[in-house]
């Protein structure tokens, strides 16, 4: 079954803007959900970078949201952060090297039959670990981002 993830600040496949990046605000975009099967018991996010020079770069893993959410604020609350690959809790905007060009940022929504994955400050591998076997539906929201050369 597939989630439904819209944002109102880029269409999937489209730019994500600056404010939502290491050039900006640093704020994770605001996401919609719907399509979240009524049997789920919690909500998880994680946002990578699949292009990055080494390999693919975590930028946001985000868990124990309750099943109920269908938007997640700029500044939200909710849940439970885990570590990025900045090595932060929390969000980690785009902040792709401007030699590279733009980046793929992947927010990818996951509903789950667990109430909690575990503590907070779970690695991307923690929570992906603790989700095997939980996944009832996902859907995905792609947005590009490529720095100006300094």
């Amino acid at each position: 079954m597939a989630l439904r993830v819209i944002s109102s600040a880029f269409a999937d496949g489209a730019a994500i803007p600056k404010k939502y990046t290491c050039d900006g605000q640093d704020v994770p975009p605001p996401l919609e959900l719907s399509g979240v099967p009524k049997e789920s018991k919690s909500i998880a996010v994680i946002c990578e970078d699949p292009d990055a020079p080494s390999g693919t770069f975590t930028h946001w893993v985000l868990y124990d949201l309750p099943a109920s959410t269908h938007a997640i604020g700029e500044r939200a609350s909710i849940g439970k952060t885990g570590v990025n690959d900045f090595g932060k809790k929390g969000f980690g905007g785009p902040c792709p090297p401007t030699k590279d060009g733009a980046h793929h940022y992947r927010f990818h929504v996951y509903a789950l039959d667990v109430d909690s994955l575990g503590r907070p400050g779970l690695s991307k591998r923690e929570a992906m670990d603790a989700m095997d076997g939980h996944i009832l539906a996902e859907g995905e929201l792609t947005g590009t981002y490529k720095r100006a050369s300094v």
